[in-house]
């Protein structure tokens, strides 16, 4: 789980410097988050998961104060950071949340949390909601490789896609 999210969070990273910092201030349509905004986001929102596994140990998440550690989070994302500093806090924030993952007991990660009674499932493993952590930084990443299309650029990952199949064509056409 720790190697898949360092995956995940280095592709975050590769992004996060491929785009100008002229364009961090960019926002796609009103009412969403600048690049600036939405990788600074990337960078706290595991401390949800760490809040609630690691410090609280919460077991169910009816007792977990949600609207406090989220208004944190977006005062953390309103502040003015130059893109230096936003990398440097998605290095930071990524390999702590990784190397801790690493050091999770297969008992730890098979304990049971209670969701409140509006929500489903009732319940997950801890395991289970770990990996929203990596979940939730793909759906984010994706909204960035729209915003790399959206400024000109084609992304990193679509490039290494297009450079595979040129290579594998070009492998297949030599051989007759």
């Amino acid at each position: 789980m720790a190697g898949a999210f360092r995956t995940v969070r280095k592709n975050t990273l590769v992004i996060a410097e491929e785009i100008a910092e002229e364009n961090y201030g960019y926002s796609p349509a009103e009412g969403t988050r600048t690049v600036a905004q939405l990788l600074t986001h990337m960078a706290c929102v595991t401390g949800i998961p760490e809040q609630i596994h690691k410090v609280q140990h919460v077991s169910d998440l009816a007792t977990f104060d949600f609207f406090g550690v989220m208004q944190a989070i977006a005062a953390e994302e309103g502040k003015p950071r130059m893109k230096a500093d936003i990398i440097a806090l998605l290095k930071d924030s990524g390999e702590g949340f990784a190397s801790w993952l690493e050091g999770l007991s297969d008992d730890f990660l098979a304990e049971i949390v209670t969701y409140p009674p509006h929500m489903m499932p009732r319940t997950k493993t801890r395991f289970e909601m770990l990996l929203s952590a990596k979940e939730h930084e793909m759906h984010h990443r994706g909204q960035l490789m729209l915003i790399q299309r959206l400024l000109g650029a084609v992304p990193p990952l679509t490039r290494a896609m297009q450079a595979n199949i040129a290579a594998m064509t070009a492998a297949a056409q030599a051989k007759g």
